[in-house]
């Protein structure tokens, strides 16, 4: 029986999104991935996020999202590298911990979906890479600081770090160096990945203007 119903995905993005969860998974259970500053990490597991935005678009960015999400708050039960926060949080309430943890994750793969897809419309697919790589870092960074003052701002835990800082000032001062070198790695690293795959043919547009 024939039907005209279009694929979700093709097998191109199939094999993307394959990957991209290996990818995940090698970020997130080996030190590869995690480049500790402090009491956070820079993590590159932003990058196959991006990588699932621009070839698969909001839903496959979402799903490795989802996948990125998983192995986050996996970390805080010590599956993967451990998250000595992630771990923190999961002994105040594990349920939040879960919810901080995956569902911003989710929301930025979507993002980047999003943003790709508009912004190649502008210009072309190295510049859409790389506004993606930046605003899948950017986001992912936003969503999660937020969310962590939003369902643990109140917690013992999340006040002695505040101090007697306001929720902005805090989120600058506890991200700051990490974010910006994360976003400076995620701009680059996509933009680069979104010309060879175009010029691959995994996704349609210009690599660049002449």
């Amino acid at each position: 029986m024939k039907t005209n119903a279009k694929k979700v995905f093709n097998v191109r993005q199939l094999v993307v999104l394959g990957l991209m969860t290996a990818l995940v998974m090698i970020f997130s259970f080996t030190p590869i991935g995690s480049i500790p500053v402090g009491p956070l990490v820079i993590t590159l597991n932003v990058i196959p996020v991006a990588v699932a935005g621009i070839t698969c678009g909001p839903l496959g960015g979402g799903i490795i999202g989802g996948v990125f999400g998983l192995f986050s708050f996996l970390q805080c039960i010590n599956i993967g590298v451990p998250s000595a926060m992630g771990a923190a949080l999961f002994d105040i309430n594990p349920f939040f911990a879960f919810v901080q943890r995956f569902i911003p994750r989710v929301l930025v793969g979507i993002i980047a979906g999003y943003s790709f897809k508009i912004t190649k419309k502008l210009s072309n697919n190295y510049v859409g890479g790389a506004v993606t790589g930046f605003m899948t870092a950017l986001s992912n960074t936003v969503l999660f600081m937020t969310s962590l003052v939003l369902l643990f701002g109140n917690t013992g835990y999340m006040e002695e770090k505040m101090g007697s800082k306001n929720v902005i000032w805090f989120i600058i001062t506890f991200v700051g160096f990490n974010a910006l070198l994360e976003m400076a790695v995620a701009t680059i690293v996509t933009a680069a990945v979104a010309v060879g795959l175009t010029k691959a043919g995994f996704i349609r547009g210009k690599a660049k203007t002449a």
